[in-house]
């Protein structure tokens, strides 16, 4: 019994986005095999399953950060009346300007989605990495169920947390703003109307390397 939930479980942590990952062919020992994909979200709220994501950009880097490909769509919510006041000061939703800036519906949302990596990573294993990866996964997730998909056609079992990372090497920012200050790089906008997925992704990607660097440099 114990030797068929451990059997289980291995086949649960090697499985991702239709393939099945070797034992021997993990980052450490094939890095040419692995890709990164720093993603950041903008929703209507903070509750994932009655707020949505109106927003989604998307890195992709090799395992140093080296940038890759990117993609940035703007997605219009299924229902834009749950918009909380407070998100929309973040990231200046407004439905009206959302049509006018061609945003995509969901279903076109997660095609687009798909296709981006399937052309991007082709038969590599791909990491998501985010800041504070909860909050990403969760919307990522109820975007995919609610067109009755699942995510992890796009990436791997496991999920990277860039202040993880941080607090790793002693830098217990929780903020981006706050690391960024730390490690000496450009922040994102705080301006609503620039404050998007994309933008967060590279910051993301740019404290990454900027980890890397101060890892290092001790």
């Amino acid at each position: 019994m114990r030797s068929a939930f451990l059997k289980a479980c291995f086949i649960l942590l090697t499985f991702s986005a239709g393939k099945a990952v070797p034992a021997q062919d993990w980052p450490a020992d094939v890095p040419d095999r692995w890709l990164l994909a720093f993603v950041d979200v903008e929703t209507t709220g903070l509750i994932p399953g009655y707020h949505e994501m109106i927003d989604i950009g998307i890195v992709i880097t090799d395992l140093d950060g080296n940038e890759i490909a990117e993609l940035f769509l703007r997605i219009q919510p299924d229902h834009p009346e749950r918009t909380d006041e407070g998100a929309r000061d973040v990231n200046a939703y407004d439905e009206a300007r959302w049509h006018e800036l061609d945003a995509a519906s969901a279903d076109e949302a997660v095609d687009k989605l798909v296709a981006f990596h399937q052309d991007i990573a082709g038969d590599r294993q791909v990491l998501m990495v985010a800041f504070n990866a909860p909050f990403d996964t969760a919307f990522l997730d109820h975007l995919f169920r609610s067109r009755e998909r699942s995510w992890r056609e796009l990436y791997h079992y496991f999920v990277l947390d860039v202040p993880s990372m941080a607090w790793s090497l002693g830098l217990r920012g929780l903020t981006g703003s706050n690391l960024a200050e730390k490690l000496g790089i450009d922040d994102e906008p705080h301006i609503a109307e620039l404050h998007t997925g994309i933008a967060g992704a590279k910051l993301n990607a740019r404290i990454y390397r900027a980890l890397i660097a101060y890892r290092n440099s001790e």
